[in-house]
């Protein structure tokens, strides 16, 4: 029996070897199969993604999303246009300077005090900056640097950092022409003088480009041209600069001498109304942001003031005009005083009797009086408003003032006295300016011009 059986068992165990070799054979071919269908359905991913357009989130949507983090549009600053005087002589002009900025977000803290030492400015500092714009992608460090400083900071390697080309203006006369020219902000708009009141025509229009740039934020390849940059126009002033010189280096001198707070002059050709010198005191170097601020004030424009005995002359042209009297006209001054309303009016010495040439040239109160007196109020105030009184000049400088010329429906004997002579109203240096170009211009009268030309202003 036992030798019959052992056959049988050896079938069996013959035949549970195959079934075992069998299973394992299958599991083996069954992994190696979901390892294919898994290669496969990756490939196929992967192809789906690459190669056709409409798939959701496929190769168009990739790209795009690459694009997104490293494709940038950024500005291209314009070039202001230069302001000369009219021989073309350089009153102001951009220079390119560099601008360091950095991105927080991918900055690394560690190397803080390195960019610190690197910039000169204690670390305390730029931690704090740090702290205010950690959630910022954007922060200045350092403007109006050179570029080759700029360039040595930014060899460093931090990451995030990057340098930006921007423009600062450079004002070559300083403070002789500082009033009339004015000076930018850090951003090179302009806040005073022709730089404010033109500043559209100098500004220009910033262009754009489309680059590439790598996670350090630095620029690896230039794209194209989205817009193209606009400079700004050039501008040329009426002012001739050897003449501004010998205002400016006159009205100094004479301010020194005399202790004064402050003054003008302007100098107008008066056929064309072109003003060849304007200068202030006192004035400013717009290149050192280290002044007072009152020192900008072009007060030839902008203060007014009453002239006093500067407007008799156009007195005594709306008497002639009014045919009261003639140059040779006799005038009794005598005593040397009047009473106009109760009010005493009175000239330095007893002149006696003078013709009304030299009632200007002595400048007597009490002749310039006795002559207007003769003429209605209204006659000397119209001439007062013909030669350009109480209306600004329209030369286009920002803060231009007209002054004050009082218009009354009933006028008193002591102010229209008063008035004769320059007193109850206000006129800047400029609108002085223009109405004695009226007398220097057979009468005609011309409005004053700063702006020469440029190639936006005709």
């Amino acid at each position: 029996m036992s030798r019959g059986a052992t056959p049988r068992v050896k079938r069996r165990t013959a035949s549970k070897g195959r079934l075992q070799t069998l299973a394992t054979n299958w599991r083996f071919m069954l992994v190696q199969f979901s390892v294919a269908m898994l290669g496969l359905g990756l490939a196929l991913r992967i192809a789906s993604l690459q190669v056709m357009p409409d798939v959701e989130q496929g190769y168009q949507f990739l790209q795009h999303q690459g694009q997104v983090r490293t494709i940038r549009e950024q500005e291209i600053p314009a070039y202001r246009g230069a302001i000369t005087d009219r021989n073309g002589e350089p009153l102001a002009i951009s220079t390119p300077l560099a601008a360091l900025w950095l991105n927080p977000s991918v900055f690394d803290p560690v190397n803080a005090a390195r960019l610190a030492s690197a910039l000169e400015i204690p670390s305390a500092e730029l931690d704090k900056r740090l702290a205010r714009y950690q959630d910022s992608q954007f922060m200045y460090l350092r403007r109006g640097m050179s570029p080759a400083e700029a360039r040595k900071i930014l060899d460093l390697g931090f990451s995030g950092l990057n340098v930006q080309t921007e423009y600062r203006r450079f004002y070559p006369e300083a403070e002789v022409t500082a009033q009339i020219v004015g000076l930018t902000d850090i951003d090179d708009r302009g806040i005073e003088g022709v730089e404010l009141g033109f500043d559209s025509v100098l500004r220009g229009q910033s262009g754009s480009e489309r680059v590439v740039k790598d996670l350090r934020g630095q620029v690896v390849e230039r794209l194209g041209l989205v817009e193209a940059v606009e400079p700004g126009s050039d501008i040329q002033l009426t002012i001739d600069l050897r003449l501004q010189y010998i205002a400016y280096r006159a009205l100094k001198a004479t301010v020194t001498k005399h202790q004064a707070k402050a003054a003008s002059m302007v100098i107008m050709d008066p056929k064309t109304g072109e003003v060849l010198a304007m200068v202030s005191q006192p004035s400013f170097n717009p290149n050192s942001r280290d002044f007072n601020p009152n020192a900008m004030r072009n007060r030839a424009v902008v203060d007014s003031f009453e002239p006093g005995s500067t407007v008799k002359p156009f007195t005594i042209a709306a008497a002639i005009e009014q045919r009261l009297v003639q140059p040779s006209t006799r005038v009794n001054t005598a005593p040397g005083y009047l009473r106009v309303d109760g009010n005493l009016i009175q000239d330095p010495v007893n002149y006696g009797e003078l013709d009304v040439r030299t009632v200007l040239a002595k400048s007597s109160q009490v002749g310039t009086v006795k002559i207007a007196m003769e003429m209605e109020p209204e006659a000397l105030h119209d001439m007062f408003q013909r030669v350009g009184l109480g209306t600004p000049p329209g030369m286009g400088f920002p803060g231009e003032l007209g002054g004050v010329l009082p218009q009354r429906s009933r006028w008193s004997d002591i102010q229209q006295a008063t008035f004769a002579f320059g007193y109850g109203l206000t006129a800047t240096s400029l609108q002085l300016a223009q109405a004695y170009s009226v007398l220097a211009n057979d009468g005609i009268r011309v409005s004053p011009r700063l702006v020469r030309g440029t190639a936006a202003i005709p």
